[in-house]
């Protein structure tokens, strides 16, 4: 195992239900009332692929950045207060930085946002590759987020274990040739039956040792 790569929303914070929220809160400002199964279950990738879903040619780009700007402020101010780590992350970052393995992240947020979190919990000095939505072309489950990371940290990746939390995230370990641990903060395990990709199933991080870890495959 050459590389651990972590989504950020749902991997390392527990953060998609207000997420969620601030989608609800945004989308019914624009005229489509969702509950928020249905948020979950469409506002999924990069923010403006979300937007252009949703409102088919309703926005220009411009617009849809502000949007999305405008809903991640909102996000922002709800969850700062509520800002911590899943239980165990920090200790297993030690363990993987102990054992010389590289970290990277490979989130479909903001850039604003991946600061907000690593800034905020004082983590950045942990991943030598932080890859957010600004810096791809094409959101998840398409490959490419991964695939600059795993550039940047210089491993393969079909050497590489990825952390997710979404049934999008695990397909986009499966585009990317990539093996996964799943953090159930968000999707229960039945939503994930149809990737063969994924080796273990976490609540958290407690008590995960890197030899256990490495054991899986």
């Amino acid at each position: 195992m050459q590389a651990f790569i972590f989504d950020m929303d749902g991997t390392m914070v527990d953060n998609m239900m207000v997420h969620h929220r601030a989608w609800q809160l945004k989308l019914k400002e624009l005229g489509l009332d969702l509950t928020l199964e249905e948020v979950k279950e469409r506002c999924h990738g990069k923010n403006e692929e979300i937007i252009e879903r949703l409102f088919p040619n309703r926005f220009t780009p411009e617009e849809r950045y502000q949007v999305s700007f405008e809903k991640e402020e909102q996000y922002r101010a709800v969850f700062k207060n509520e800002l911590r780590l899943i239980d165990g992350l920090k200790a297993f970052l030690d363990k993987a930085k102990a054992a010389n393995i590289p970290l990277g992240i490979g989130s479909a947020a903001p850039a604003e946002n991946v600061d907000f979190v690593l800034d905020n919990l004082g983590i950045r000095h942990y991943f030598s590759s932080v890859v957010h939505s600004g810096l791809v072309d094409k959101g998840k489950p398409d490959p490419e987020v991964f695939e600059k990371v795993a550039k940047e940290l210089g491993v393969s990746l079909d050497k590489s274990l990825v952390f997710e939390d979404s049934p999008t995230g695990a397909k986009t370990s499966v585009n990317a040739g990539c093996q996964t641990i799943i953090l159930t903060t968000t999707h229960d395990k039945t939503e994930f039956e149809a990737f063969s990709n994924i080796k273990l199933f976490l609540n958290d991080y407690q008590n995960l040792t890197i030899e256990y870890v490495k054991s899986l495959f």
